[in-house]
């Protein structure tokens, strides 16, 4: 249970696989503990996890090892959104039960509307005692006002992760609007992090790959010194994003493959349907990781 309001870096970790895509539980557990050395001050189990292509046991079995790994080091977030509000209930309910610090929910069916999914909130809101993000995509886009509206109807409603575009506006506008009720959050691998720092952010979920460049980021920024923080950006994190900006198939071969050669989980296998790699983005991959790492 978090005890504090949370804050500052909180990577999504990625789910590592075998070579027959099982849940690759010890890299998993590497995967945390390269996280918590890395400074970060929270992790999470979402989208970027490949949460979706999770059997139900499966997500039980990555949030357990990861809160068991965690240990209480930092808070675990995990994403419990599903197709209807029952699933999203269930999913949230036990996500608490194996060890989940907070719970983070894209509203269900985007057509659905604000009144739909403030009843989709409060039904989490009284089936966990656990505090509850808002994840604001492009699509649903959650607006500031109905985020505030989710807030005031709803006790642990406290945060909200924003990533609709254009990432720097939808947080300020977040921050105006609903700042008194919401602590913001950033997103989208961190593209904008400064930008949104510069608007009253108060933390980031980027992509685990390379945590200990946003970590430094965070402290450069927060101590002061923004030309830092801006070195950081283009030398250590805008690298890898431009990789793996190209495609959502790229965004995990491309994190996956950069954590096997550190050392830190033992395949780059991506669950399907996804399209690998190609030779040139894996020349490109090289460059970018000797550069970095070599």
């Amino acid at each position: 249970m978090m005890t504090q309001a949370l804050q500052g870096v909180v990577p999504i970790l990625l789910t590592p696989f075998d070579a027959q895509e099982r849940v690759d539980v010890d890299s998993l557990q590497s995967l945390v503990d390269f996280q918590v050395a890395a400074g970060v001050r929270g992790v999470g189990i979402a989208l970027g996890s490949e949460v979706m292509k999770l059997t139900e046991a499966e997500r039980g079995l990555v949030t357990w090892t990861v809160a068991d790994r965690v240990a209480g080091r930092v808070p675990l977030v995990v994403n419990t959104g599903g197709e209807s509000t029952f699933v999203t209930v269930i999913n949230s309910r036990e996500a608490q039960a194996n060890g989940a610090d907070a719970v983070m929910i894209i509203p269900p069916a985007p057509e659905a509307g604000a009144e739909a999914w403030i009843d989709t909130y409060r039904a989490v809101d009284k089936a966990v005692d656990l505090p509850i993000f808002i994840q604001d995509v492009s699509q649903p886009h959650v607006a500031a006002n109905v985020a505030k509206r989710i807030a005031e109807a709803c006790p642990n409603v406290r945060y909200i992760k924003v990533e609709s575009h254009p990432t720097p506006a939808m947080v300020a506008e977040a921050v105006v609007v609903a700042g008194d009720l919401l602590t913001v959050f950033g997103g989208a691998g961190g593209r904008y992090i400064i930008e949104e720092l510069r608007r009253s952010s108060q933390g980031t979920m980027p992509g685990c790959s390379c945590p200990e460049a946003f970590v430094a980021l965070w402290e450069s920024y927060r101590a002061g010194d923004e030309a830092q923080a801006w070195r950081i950006f283009y030398e250590r994190i805008e690298p890898i994003n431009r990789l793996a900006g190209q495609g959502w198939g790229a965004f995990y071969g491309v994190h996956k493959e950069i954590l096997r050669r550190r050392g830190i989980i033992r395949t780059s296998v991506v669950r399907g349907p996804v399209r690998p790699l190609d030779e040139g983005l894996r020349r490109d991959l090289q460059l970018v990781f000797d550069e970095l790492y070599g």
